[in-house]
């Protein structure tokens, strides 16, 4: 049960997050791209490199806060349903391109993001 409240709590800042750092990338780049799913899943999958290695290798953390952070708000944080509507948009509309760079972008950047966390935090130590 602990589990399950440390999710749903990781969960709503990680949500209210995601709604403030896309809607600033957004008021900053405009909308003509989907930079803000973009820069979140991007900044979400950087952290996860860094906080997986540091929980899971670093530090003895339980359980709970395991599930506080990389369930829950980094779940909410980061919005592959959001990038997958954003893409069919792009789709919808003949705009192949942007549609394929989003693909592209999403994929490459938050996989190596992913990827140079894990290195930075396997650095710390």
């Amino acid at each position: 049960m602990l589990q399950a409240l440390s999710i749903a709590a990781g969960g709503a800042i990680g949500a209210l997050m995601r709604f403030w750092v896309s809607n600033g990338v957004y008021a900053l780049m405009g909308r003509s791209f989907p930079y803000g799913t973009l820069a979140v899943n991007v900044l979400g999958s950087l952290a996860m490199g860094i906080l997986y290695v540091l929980m899971m290798e670093r530090l003895t953390s339980g359980p709970e806060m395991r599930a506080f952070l990389l369930i829950g708000l980094l779940g909410a944080f980061t919005t592959f349903s959001t990038f997958s509507l954003e893409t069919l948009t792009l789709i919808g509309q003949a705009d192949y391109v942007r549609a394929g760079l989003n693909m592209v972008l999403s994929v490459a950047a938050c996989v190596a993001a992913a990827g140079l966390g894990v290195f930075l935090a396997r650095q710390l130590g």
